[in-house]
């Protein structure tokens, strides 16, 4: 067991923070549709949008480890937790399952641009009444000649507004269950694809998210990712990526925000004394940094299990609940410790509106917890 990261490594985060926080670091308003764009362009060229993508499509070919902690700075550094999980979105939800799902003339086609930022790519999975629930999709995919027609509704795909590929989910086999769904990737100028206007949320705000409907929409065979079937295979390999390595962001958000608190905590005095020298305010600090700390060597364990090809179902499972409890835990705490300051828009009432969704997305904290008992053999 190593803990060291190698210095190539340090290097390659310690740029990436830097470059991040002189973009991001002190963003406060909500970035519209076309400044979405200009900040994946700006992504791309940090490596952000291509980290674990092969080096020949113009990514960096990095494991989910490294990945892992390349977002983490990219949370560290940037104010807007929202576009970092864009970008993360993006990246793990659907350009994975491009990477290592499409045909070779699909990834000859995509790779390149989502590598690069070009193309924004939006993952629609979630519907009105299947979340987790991948067998209850109601979103059909009927074969035709040549393709597939499809037609429903999903309820939330992250840059579903602004994409310019949609990564999908339906049903090709009623009567097949869980083997009866299939996987697309779909461009989103397709004819009977609409995207709707984004959606008014808590937190995550420079992630556009919004509904995508599919009206008699007629793809080609070669949008298939996998094989007719194979949809949920997809999406949990998709989301084995997203709940293991996306959650480094939150790590990210955490480091900066017990750095502000800590700053706060020494600069900030009542009754004659920094605030940081009474017991209260420290071990509350303390309790942040264990929380962090701890949520980190569940994450990369994750990560490496991931990368070595060992069974992560439960290991994600545990990473993923404590990355997000813990930025939930540590946000109200660095509220209380802010004072009135901490109620105030922009500071860290928004890291804790940032990480409240934490506990749903990817399957919420229930869904995981369902993941660990099984995993015990209940």
């Amino acid at each position: 067991m190593d803990f060291e990261i190698p210095a190539a490594q340090q290097e390659r985060c310690a740029r990436i923070y830097e470059e991040t926080h002189a973009l991001w670091g002190e963003r406060r308003a909500v970035p519209g549709a076309e400044e979405v764009r200009e900040d994946f362009r700006a992504a791309g060229k940090a490596g952000l949008t291509g980290l674990c993508l092969p080096a020949e499509a113009g990514g960096s070919g990095l494991g989910a480890l490294e990945t892992a902690q390349c977002l983490e700075a990219f949370g560290r550094g940037s104010a807007d937790t929202g576009l970092a999980f864009a970008v993360a979105a993006h990246l793990l939800a659907c350009a994975v399952p491009v990477r290592d799902f499409a045909s070779e003339e699909s990834r000859a086609a995509l790779l390149p641009a989502l590598a690069s930022g070009e193309m924004i790519a939006a993952n629609a999975m979630t519907e009105d009444e299947a979340g987790s629930d991948i067998s209850a999709l109601s979103v059909t995919a009927r074969p035709v000649d040549g393709g597939y027609v499809l037609n429903g509704s999903k309820s939330w795909a992250s840059n579903g507004p602004v994409a310019d590929l949609v990564v999908t989910y339906a049903i090709t086999d009623a009567k097949a269950g869980f083997l009866g769904v299939s996987a697309f990737a779909v461009p989103a100028d397709t004819p009977g694809l609409i995207r709707e206007p984004a959606l008014a949320k808590t937190g995550l705000e420079g992630c556009h998210a919004g509904r995508i409907r599919f009206e008699e929409c007629a793809v080609p065979a070669s949008c298939l990712l996998g094989e007719e079937g194979q949809g949920a295979a997809v999406f949990q390999h998709s989301m084995a990526w997203e709940r293991a390595a996306l959650f480094g962001i939150y790590l990210g958000l955490m480091r900066r925000q017990l750095d502000q608190i800590v700053q706060h905590a020494s600069r900030r005095r009542q009754f004659g004394r920094r605030i940081g020298e009474f017991q209260g305010v420290s071990h509350r600090i303390a309790a942040m940094r264990q929380r962090l700390e701890s949520a980190r060597l569940l994450l990369y364990r994750a990560c490496w299990l991931l990368d070595a090809g060992q069974d992560h179902t439960a290991a994600v499972a545990l990473s993923k609940i404590a990355v997000s409890e813990a930025a939930v835990a540590n946000s109200l705490d660095a509220v209380h410790l802010s004072g009135a300051v901490g109620y105030l828009r922009g500071g860290a009432e928004e890291q804790l509106r940032d990480a409240l969704p934490s506990t749903l997305f990817s399957g919420t904290t229930e869904i995981q917890r369902e993941l660990i008992a099984k995993d015990l053999g209940l």
